[in-house]
């Protein structure tokens, strides 16, 4: 049995995630900022009010994590908006890079001290986060937060190797969440993190920093 925490819990790809974990007989600590009654009748262990981009939301969760060693640190709190050419909103651009990008480095280090050799990093980032693959242009916001994420998912691959964590940059492919207003050419919630799941399980050192898809092709940088 081993724990996983995973941010962003309360919903979608994050909730998903938890009851997956939990059914297969692992530990899941769900972190979110506000829990969803989906979330709470799952009966993991629940940590609400955790803000990633704000420093004291992450330290009073590092304390009532009380030291206990995390085998896979999910990375899957994330933000989308709109930000076009005509109407670039700074704001929201940094809001993304908040949560996108610096939240998820952040909280990696403040629970370094909990992981352990053989315990596993995991980054949700996006497709939209590729260079090479932006052929449609736009979501200035999240396109650059998550190209930003994956920079990191990569540093840390090679700063987290001499210390045996292997890190993972994953992408879900179009699901149907909220995020994307239930897109309904995505696919399931379901679908999506058992593809996630068998990336994670099979990710070790030797691919460690690997941008993989769900479904286990490697994506363009």
């Amino acid at each position: 049995m081993k724990t996983f925490l995973v941010t962003g819990s309360n919903r979608g790809i994050g909730l998903e995630y938890c009851r997956q974990l939990q059914a297969r007989g692992e530990q899941v600590i769900a972190v979110c900022r506000q829990p969803s009654p989906e979330l709470e009748a799952l009966g993991v262990r629940l940590e609400s009010g955790v803000d990633i981009t704000a420093g004291e939301s992450i330290a009073n969760l590092v304390a009532r994590l009380d030291g206990r060693p995390i085998d896979g640190l999910i990375h899957n709190a994330g933000l989308l908006e709109s930000t076009s050419l005509e109407r670039l909103d700074l704001a929201s651009m940094r809001r993304q890079f908040e949560v996108n990008a610096l939240g998820p480095l952040r909280l990696t280090q403040a629970l370094l001290g909990q992981l352990q050799a053989g315990s596993k990093l995991i980054l949700m980032t996006s497709r939209m986060g590729s260079i090479d693959d932006n052929s449609s242009g736009g979501s200035y916001g999240y396109r650059m937060s998550k190209v930003a994420l994956n920079m990191a998912g990569r540093s840390l691959a090679i700063d987290l190797r001499p210390r045996g964590i292997a890190v993972a940059i994953l992408h879900p492919g179009l699901v149907r969440t909220r995020m994307v207003n239930f897109n309904s050419q995505g696919i399931s919630p379901e679908e999506a993190v058992c593809g996630l799941l068998q990336r994670i399980d099979a990710l070790t050192l030797e691919s460690s920093g690997t941008f993989w898809h769900a479904n286990g092709e490697v994506l363009p940088w």
